[in-house]
């Protein structure tokens, strides 16, 4: 199991926003090349997400499943990635003062990746999540900025 925590400069409001808009997870999520399709009721328990990742050509599609939602506070998806299996991933938004405590965990639940799971593979995918969550940070408190100058949030996007 890889586990990372990061403070975000913005409130859980909005860092969910980032979360709850399926479209926008190419932006925050390393790795991902294109996001396929998404559900209308994302992130509903049950709604998918289908994305390309990868690197260069090297790429696989992997599809999310909503397995709890709780909004503003937490959001549990199953990724599966065939051939690789699946993987649980838990978000937890802790309200910090005006901020947000994410906390992130990442565990496998089928495939190779489960003899594999341990040390190096931990170490490697925490690196991962912790580059992530650096990047969704960002955004949450650009966006946050963009918005107080009464500029729409949806406008600053990258």
């Amino acid at each position: 199991m890889s586990r990372n925590r990061r403070l975000i400069l913005s409130p859980p409001s909005r860092v969910w926003g980032l979360l709850s808009d399926g479209h926008r997870y190419g932006d925050w999520v390393s790795g991902t090349q294109q996001v396929i399709a998404v559900d209308p009721q994302w992130p509903e328990v049950g709604a998918r997400l289908r994305v390309r990742v990868g690197a260069g050509p090297l790429t696989l599609d992997d599809t999310c499943v909503v397995r709890i939602c709780e909004p503003e506070r937490r959001l549990e998806l199953e990724a599966k990635a065939e051939p690789f299996g699946a993987a649980r991933i838990a978000m937890n938004l802790v309200p910090w003062g005006g901020h947000t405590l994410f906390l992130l965990e990442w565990h496998p639940l089928r495939g190779p990746g489960t003899r594999m799971h341990g040390l190096p593979v931990d170490y490697l995918v925490s690196i991962r999540n912790g580059m992530m969550l650096t990047k969704l940070a960002r955004i949450a408190v650009r966006e946050q900025h963009v918005g107080a100058a009464g500029v729409p949030s949806g406008a600053a996007r990258g």
